[in-house]
């Protein structure tokens, strides 16, 4: 006899705000930089630096906190939505049940 899954069992299955909130944080790391039209100018200057340098050097450290707080936030999520489907908040590190 089959198992189904819990997850093909409830059909219209809606997700919480809080992947939407992963996907915009996720959005901004990745279109920003890809906006070249926002830095290509040579000022303002920074210790000598062209704006378009330095503004792609700030992006790094910009882009890694807004990964981290995806990443957290995603973790919350995927813990609430497996509750919500009565699966264990966390899977055994081993790949067992």
């Amino acid at each position: 006899m089959s198992q189904r899954s819990p997850v093909a069992q409830t059909p219209g299955r809606r997700t919480s705000g809080a992947w939407g909130v992963v996907a915009a944080l996720l959005a901004v790391g990745t279109v920003v930089p890809l906006l070249v039209f926002l830095y290509d100018s040579p000022t303002p200057r920074l210790w000598g630096f062209p704006f378009y340098y330095w503004f792609q050097f700030l992006m790094i450290p910009v882009v890694s906190v807004l990964t981290f707080t995806a990443f957290k936030i995603s973790q919350t999520a995927t813990r609430r939505d497996r509750e919500a489907l009565g699966l264990h908040a966390e899977r055994d590190p081993e790949g067992g049940r």
